[in-house]
């Protein structure tokens, strides 16, 4: 009896298993057509057998194929590691942003531009003076960015499977991204009132346990969340902003959408650039509400500032439109590389701790 050709890749006429041939034999033969090793009308040469492929047991599995392999603890600890990752290595850019918002600096506090503002913190403060506050921003950036990935990545998937079934919707790629910062920015408010008032010029604060201590006392706990609502107006478009960007971005330099770190990359500065500039206005109000600077300043502001609305008033009474755009080119040069260390190294780590379940699973 002939074999029969399987499908349009099967072999049409192939050879007989006849009463010359092994069990064993037919049965290899056969499970190679099986595999649609004959190529026939495809485009193959018509009855030609040859022996399977075998794939190498080393070969890395495919990044964005292991949809059972990225947990939501995957999501968690990558993005923890990212956080910790970004805010360190970008923290003494942070320190000058902070300066560089301030409404009205002291004379021996107002720089031109980041590198000299670096250079003139390092020599007139000491060196480690741009570091100080970075040991809490490192714990809550930890906890921060892991519930921050670990929404986005599950709500990005599911809006998108309602939204556009099978394929990549930037409306659900925003709208994760705003519900993951209402998680993020509820973690990170204390840490950044705590961060920003230890990195003011003159700052009375050497120690993390001083500044918490002075103001739980002296203003109440409602402090360490007087600028979230505010922070939330910038964060979610911002990271809309920042997520459609990225996923944009990935759709061109990415469309496979592997683990390609080079993309990982520029897509992550390019979004963060972006979005970086686009809100600088509202990370203005924010430091300003974080460090009641008008106070500190003894300016004929009275009382403390409470809320966005009143805090976009006190910026424009104090130094006008311009005003607003305090510290952009920091905050831009900032989010540029903190973006990329950001996405890079999550989307590093989420392929290595994927692709190491997946080899346990395999090995079991």
């Amino acid at each position: 009896m002939e074999l029969e050709g399987r499908g349009a890749g099967g072999v049409a006429g192939g050879p007989a298993a006849g009463p010359g041939r092994s069990p064993g034999e037919s049965a290899l033969l056969d499970g190679w057509l099986q595999r649609g090793v004959g190529r026939g009308a495809s485009g193959g040469e018509a009855g030609a057998c040859r022996p399977p492929v075998r794939q190498d047991p080393d070969s890395s599995p495919d990044y964005e194929a292991l949809p059972a392999g990225a947990t939501v603890t995957t999501h968690m600890v990558a993005g923890a590691v990212a956080g910790i990752l970004e805010h360190c290595v970008m923290y003494p850019v942070d320190c000058v942003k902070t300066r560089m918002q301030s409404l009205q600096p002291d004379p021996a506090a107002r720089y031109r531009n980041v590198l000299e503002a670096l250079w003139r913190i390092i020599r007139t403060e000491g060196l480690w003076r741009p570091m100080r506050g970075l040991n809490v921003t490192a714990t809550g950036a930890g906890p921060a960015h892991a519930l921050y990935f670990a929404c986005y990545e599950k709500l990005k998937k599911t809006l998108s499977d309602v939204i556009h079934p099978g394929g990549n919707s930037h409306i659900a790629n925003g709208a994760a991204g705003c519900v993951a910062t209402l998680l993020h920015d509820a973690a990170m408010n204390p840490v950044e009132v705590v961060k920003q008032r230890m990195q003011m010029y003159n700052s009375p604060y050497h120690r993390v346990t001083d500044c918490v201590r002075a103001v739980w006392q002296n203003e109440g706990a409602g402090a360490f969340y007087r600028s979230y609502t505010t922070q939330l107006t910038m964060n979610v478009p911002f990271q809309a902003i920042h997520f459609m960007t990225y996923e944009f971005l990935q759709e061109h330099f990415n469309p496979q959408r592997r683990y390609n770190p080079s993309s990982h990359v520029l897509s992550g500065a390019c979004a963060g650039a972006v979005a970086a500039a686009a809100t600088t206005p509202l990370d203005v109000c924010k430091t300003l509400l974080n460090t009641q600077e008008s106070l500190a300043l003894n300016s004929n502001l009275t009382g403390h500032i409470t809320g966005m609305a009143s805090a976009f008033r006190t910026v424009y009474q104090v130094g006008g439109v311009t005003a607003y755009f305090r510290g952009v080119q920091a905050r831009v040069i900032y989010q540029i590389p903190s973006t990329a260390i950001a996405w890079s190294v999550y989307e590093f780590f989420k392929y290595l701790i994927t692709k190491r379940q997946e080899e346990w699973r395999a090995g079991k």
